[in-house]
């Protein structure tokens, strides 16, 4: 299908990408509307509705580029800011809900791979894309669908589906404080500061506050970033080569698993080099933008 944008029309692709990542993080920002829709949904959303009306192409080199650049620098800057040593020393008993928590989505999704497989196709793609948004958010949706190779459109549609029961859930643990035996039973400190500071933001205003950040928060944000793809690609090349089992070269040939476990050694190793960056956060979050448009 011909588009108003052609598919090798670079610079003008780019810059739609950008621009409507910018609009869907200023909105969610700006209007409590967009707030609980959230920006993720906006940038997906806005993107669909171009794409089915004829401006934007459904394929083409550009998004390749998210898929293979955008995405992989994405998960470093991401986990940057997360202190591995305070995790396991101060949060021993969350984390151990964590992971059984964890376990229990992975089940989860095993038994409805089973159950709805003959009626959903590429199940076993978007089973590991879900089980990984639910046990570790978006950035694990974007690294499972790129290494799955999911099919664009069922990626889009995936989100949207994710994003409804999401916001299913959202609704019933927002509406939990606001339950009067709740109020009675427990403390809520932070539902108390709240309402005490009443500064009228939105929850992703408030969140993503200002602050402050320096050309060598940038640099070194993005030259570790950069150097850990680099690195990673060379060892799961390496053992892709090595390896001839498909097990073996699918766990240590795999460029996603083996860079987010160098980026967490690097950061247990060097925990004060990382805690002192600002700016990672962000960098990573806009990076998800781009995948979501």
């Amino acid at each position: 299908m011909n588009s108003f944008i052609s598919s090798d029309d670079v610079w003008v692709l780019w810059g739609f990408i950008a621009v409507w990542s910018a609009v869907s993080i200023y909105f969610e920002q700006r209007f409590k509307w967009a707030s609980a829709i959230s920006g993720a949904i906006l940038a997906l959303v806005g993107a669909m509705v171009f794409t089915n009306i004829g401006v934007l192409p459904a394929e083409s080199p550009v998004y390749d580029s998210v898929w293979a650049y955008v995405v992989p620098l994405a998960i470093p800057l991401l986990l940057f800011q997360i202190n591995v040593r305070q995790i396991f020393s101060e949060s021993r008993r969350l984390l151990f809900i964590f992971l059984v928590s964890a376990g229990g989505t992975v089940l989860g999704s095993i038994a409805a791979f089973f159950l709805l497989k003959n009626h959903i196709p590429f199940l076993d793609k978007i089973g590991g894309m879900i089980s990984a948004s639910y046990i570790g958010g978006g950035i694990n949706f974007a690294a499972m669908a790129a290494k799955f190779e999911t099919p664009g459109e069922y990626v889009s549609a995936t989100v949207v589906a994710d994003n409804f029961m999401m916001a299913m859930l959202f609704f019933i643990l927002i509406s939990i404080p606001a339950l009067k035996w709740f109020q009675i039973h427990y403390d809520m400190p932070f539902e108390d500061k709240v309402k005490a500071e009443g500064n009228g933001e939105n929850s992703a205003e408030s969140y993503w506050k200002r602050k402050s950040i320096s050309l060598k928060d940038i640099a070194v944000n993005m030259g570790a970033a950069f150097a850990l793809v680099a690195v990673s690609v060379k060892i799961a090349g390496f053992f892709k080569s090595v390896f001839s089992h498909p097990l073996l070269t699918g766990t240590f040939g795999d460029q996603y698993l083996v860079l987010t476990t160098l980026t967490v050694l690097v950061i247990f190793l060097f925990p004060r080099f990382f805690e002192k960056l600002n700016g990672s956060q962000e960098l990573g979050t806009y990076f998800i933008y781009l995948f979501f448009v």
